[in-house]
């Protein structure tokens, strides 16, 4: 908008593909005016000259040369409308009118109110009943949300995290993890091409008090707590946000399982290790929320049996390398490595830092380290400089320690490990909510 403002046109170029996210983008930031052109889906490993045709042919969605377009765009004056901009009503009615319990549920389904199954309808009763579940009031602004990095903030309330709360079904002693996870500033309902989801470990006492299971099925559908506060958080994410709506404020490709219900507690009891919130410097008493971004990839094992470094190795070396890996062992699996003289969880992440190998040429060969960590190398920033200097056969580590994580949880049935993408983007108190 600075360009338009100083009385410069500008024209905004992008895939086919996201014409609806660009026009709703546009339109939030008070721009619905934009000057837009377009070029065909993909670009990502186009030749030269397949990209050249891009230039010099048809905007697939304006049916007009391309160059025309962009010509046009940046030649033509700007219109008194091109710079009046927008304003937004935030408020919404606080209750809907009433009706039969199918015709709200279809009313929050019509209106991407839901993850698509059913909800508990959040009657005024039923939130009151969750806001008993804090010592906060119901109009503390609890924090902010957005989709994606270009759309504007939404701040909330504890009582509209409460709604949601109901509606995923959560208990009122369930509602400080979910508040502490609201008030992250991390969205479960994040919108990247990549479709990734958030992760959320538990640790700390408020474990135990709500029953949340660390055993057989952690991962799974199987815990009231562990199910609904997970939902809660998807919901929340998604309704005070702005939305989450395919092909709108939603561009994952794929989608990912993970953004339903991603909730574990770590099974502090039964680990030989330190506990996660520990290791980052929590007080053992301390109950502790810690939110990991990337749900992408996952590579699971047995072990540790005879070959489990070339397992790891192999496992490690296949990752998407822009996403750090976040382990979760069974209890059977941490003891084993104990046996094996990795008596800490630092010593086990050091051994998969040092074993996390790639070449520099495959290393670089990936469009989003080339997005994310091209500019820090090129700006000298280590390790990314040193990566960025080595030669193409070189093989080089691909993740420090601090980017490893290990969490223990499991039912002991049998000694199995994940790996799944997941860097640690916020760890919040759950005390502070309660």
């Amino acid at each position: 908008m600075g360009l338009e403002q100083d009385g410069v046109p500008s024209v905004a170029v992008h895939t086919h593909v996201f014409k609806r996210l660009c026009d709703a983008t546009a339109l939030a930031m008070g721009m619905p005016r934009l000057r837009q052109a377009y070029v065909p889906q993909p670009v990502v490993d186009r030749s030269a000259a397949q990209l050249r045709a891009y230039i010099e042919g048809q905007d697939p969605i304006f049916k007009r040369p391309f160059m025309q377009g962009v010509l046009d765009g940046l030649t033509s004056p700007l219109q008194e409308a091109d710079l009046q901009g927008l304003t937004f009503e935030r408020s919404t009615p606080r209750l809907v009118e009433p009706g039969t319990e199918d015709s709200l549920q279809r009313l929050f389904e019509e209106n991407h109110l839901t993850d698509s199954l059913p909800i508990v309808l959040p009657t005024e009763a039923r939130v009151a009943a969750m806001l008993t579940g804090t010592s906060h009031p119901p109009d503390k602004v609890v924090g902010k949300l957005r989709p994606t990095a270009l759309r504007e903030w939404w701040e909330f309330t504890v009582e509209k995290v409460a709604v949601n709360a109901v509606m995923a079904g959560a208990r009122p002693e369930y509602f400080p993890v979910i508040l502490a996870l609201a008030a992250s500033g991390i969205s479960a309902r994040s919108s990247s091409t990549n479709s990734f989801a958030t992760i959320t470990v538990v640790n700390g006492p408020i474990r135990k008090e709500l029953a949340m299971n660390d055993g057989i099925g952690v991962m799974g559908p199987y815990n009231h707590a562990n199910s609904t506060i997970g939902r809660a958080y998807g919901l929340l994410s998604q309704n005070l946000q702005g939305g989450s709506v395919p092909d709108d404020t939603y561009m994952g490709s794929l989608g990912n399982w993970y953004a339903y219900t991603a909730v574990l507690p770590e099974a502090e009891e039964r680990s030989p290790w330190q506990p996660l919130h520990v290791q980052k410097g929590y007080k053992p008493t301390d109950s502790v929320a810690s939110i990991f971004f990337g749900g992408w990839y996952t590579h699971a094992g047995y072990g540790p049996r005879a070959t489990w470094q070339e397992k790891m190795r192999r496992s490690l070396a296949a990752v998407e390398q822009y996403s750090q890996p976040l382990f979760v062992m069974d209890p059977i699996v941490a003891r084993g490595f104990v046996e094996l003289g990795f008596d800490t969880k630092e010593k086990l992440i050091a051994w998969c830092s040092d074993n996390a190998l790639m070449t520099a040429r495959e290393y670089w060969d990936n469009q989003w380290i080339q997005y994310l960590m091209r500019p820090r190398a090129v700006a000298g920033v280590e390790p990314y400089a040193s990566r960025l200097k080595a030669q193409p056969d070189e093989v080089i580590k691909i993740f420090e320690p601090s980017e490893i994580h290990i969490v223990v949880a499991g039912g002991e049935t049998q000694g199995a490990w994940k790996m799944i993408s997941g860097s640690l983007r916020a760890q919040v108190s759950i005390d502070a909510w309660r």
